[in-house]
Order: C-alpha cells, then structure tokens, then sequence
C-alpha cells in the first residue's frame, strides 16, 4: 500500500494531495482555483479505497463545501500564514462515519480542559539529558516506536524513513538516559506557511510516569521560535489523555476531533486537533 504527496495540476485548479492507502484517506493540504473541479476529482476516486477525504479550506470557501455535503471537524487559527485552516471532511462509507469511542473521549477532553495549568518544573533527574536528534540516531528512534506502537499512521519503525525524514527538515528531539533513548517527538514544519505540527511522541512505558514529554515538546517549541515558526499545532490520540493533557499543560487550545483520522497505536483512531501561537505565548518554565 502507498502513501503518496504531489501537487496535481488541472485546467482549472491545482491542488497539493495526499493519497493515502495505509489510512484510506485523501488529503488535501492547499489548493488553488476552481473548488468545483476539485471535489470532481477527490469524488472520481476509488471510494473503497479511500474512505475518509479531508481537505484543509480557507474561510471563504466554508459555505461552498457545506452546500456540497462536507463537514468541518477541527481547524488551526494560523495555519496559513497566520490565517486560518479548516478541516472538512466527508466519509464513503458509513462504517468509516461511525465512532464507537465518542463518548468516552468526550470525557476524556473535558477532563482536560477542566484540569488547572501548572508551571513546568525543572527536570530533576540529572541522568536525562534532552537533546536535539542525530541522524546516527535513527535506528535508536526506530526502536522505540516500535516498542510503543504496533501501528502507526506513516512507517516510523522503518529507521531509513526516520533518516529521510530528518534530512528533509523534521527535527526529533529525545530524552536519553544511560545511553538509551527512552522519550522522543518531532517538529514536520512547513516553511512556506510557517507552521509546524509536533508529532511522533512516544514514551518508553517503563518512564511514563516521569512527565518527559513535555519538557522534549517545550525544546521543540523553542527550536521553532528561533527558526520564526509561530504556528505550532498537533493531533493528538483522543482517547491518550496523557498527550492531550501534556499540550494543554503547555498552552495548547483544543481546536476540535478528526474523527476515524487514521491508524494507529492499536486501531483506527480519533485525533484531537491542539495549537498554540508560539509568538504570543510565554516560554515555558523549565527550558
């Protein structure tokens, strides 16, 4: 199965696409032109395929896919640029459309939303040392989200794509311990939007309960800052209230739930949409 990015180029619209057999799903993160001949083309391909097509829309061509049958989910407030993105979406099969795990994610989300922001302590363990990755790191990455997925969205437990993905500008930092990595995340940025999404977080279980994360999120973020990228967002597993509550303890806002996105962990998953405007918020404590 493929997964594969290119601009398509038509008479009346051009459209970056994402096809996606491994998730089922076609995304489409920018376009240009005539919206109309880019619904025909999404709506001609296989629907067994792809189940799922998501479009990112700009705010004035809200009503037009409303009128045509597509959803909004989630949006990101400065995704293009500063202005916003909106996620659309429509399914090609009822089976794709149902979500077993609403409600408790439900609970999940609110939970978080309730919960009082702290400040970020130092981290006292002086035996772990947070540090930007390495390309020699790769296979060590590779591992560990091997040990803490069985499925991912993208083939992270292949140490050739962690490599390629950095040379092609995804920065990994990690936590390290004794010589082991036992914590990792990325930044995927989008210099021509100067946006960035924090990704591919995974914590060795037996180091869970030390709250590494957010200390490797918050050196992200300050790599970010200093490469002018202000719009940082992620999409977080619904039903990890740990993830979600690592973002929104560093001044994410929830910005809404892509349902059925894609799999991973263990299944098809719900994903939470967070972000936060790292040029109007505080840095955080403990960097």
């Amino acid at each position: 199965m493929e997964q594969i990015s290119f601009w398509h180029k038509d008479i009346d619209f051009g459209a970056s696409v994402y096809l996606d057999e491994v998730n089922k799903r076609i995304r489409v993160d920018e376009y240009v032109g005539k919206m109309s001949s880019l619904l025909t083309y999404l709506t001609s391909q296989d629907g067994t395929k792809y189940e799922k097509l998501i479009i990112k829309s700009k705010q004035e061509d809200m009503k037009f896919l409303l009128s045509h049958g597509y959803m909004m989910e989630a949006m990101i407030d400065n995704y293009f640029n500063g202005s916003p993105a909106y996620f659309f979406v429509k399914y090609n099969t009822a089976e794709r459309q149902h979500d077993p795990f609403w409600e408790e994610e439900e609970k999940i989300v609110q939970q978080v939303l309730d919960s009082e922001v702290k400040p970020i302590a130092k981290l006292m363990d002086l035996s772990i040392n947070i540090r930007k990755a390495e390309l020699s790191d790769s296979e060590s990455l590779s591992n560990l989200y091997k040990k803490v997925f069985a499925i991912y969205p993208v083939p992270i437990h292949d140490p050739e794509y962690v490599k390629k993905s950095m040379m092609d500008g995804t920065i990994f930092y990690c936590a390290e311990k004794n010589g082991q990595l036992i914590s990792a995340a990325s930044a995927e940025i989008n210099q021509f939007y100067h946006n960035a999404e924090l990704t591919d977080c995974a914590t060795d279980p037996d180091y869970r309960k030390g709250g590494l994360m957010k200390y490797i999120l918050a050196a992200l973020e300050e790599e970010l800052r200093n490469k002018q990228i202000f719009c940082s967002y992620t999409i977080a597993r619904s039903l990890s209230f740990g993830m979600n509550m690592a973002f929104y303890q560093l001044g994410y806002e929830y910005r809404g739930r892509l349902k059925n996105n894609c799999y991973i962990y263990d299944k098809l998953e719900d994903m939470n949409v967070w972000e936060k405007n790292l040029s109007t918020a505080g840095f955080s404590a403990g960097t």
